[in-house]
């Protein structure tokens, strides 16, 4: 009975393992500056989010990569841009 708990238990946490990993919010590197006030799926973006070639590039850099922020958009937005 033991061996069948032990089983549950590490299947529970395969499964659950790409979820954790995708908690950026509680990631340190992700701390959006003030002018962020939309959220989207829990994350916050600047005010005219949907043209990053003219909005986001600034911070984020003109390949959308990090930039000086470090984080880049296809983080969350896969190959969206």
């Amino acid at each position: 009975m033991n061996n069948h708990k032990s089983v549950i238990v590490i299947m529970i946490l395969v499964i659950s393992a790409p979820f954790a990993g995708c908690d950026k919010a509680n990631d340190p590197k992700y701390n959006p500056p003030a002018d962020h006030t939309i959220s989207q799926e829990g994350f916050m973006h600047k005010s005219r989010l949907n043209q990053p070639l003219t909005n986001c590039v600034s911070c984020h850099g003109s390949d959308l990569m990090g930039g000086t922020t470090g984080v880049s958009c296809f983080e969350c937005h896969g190959t969206k841009w």
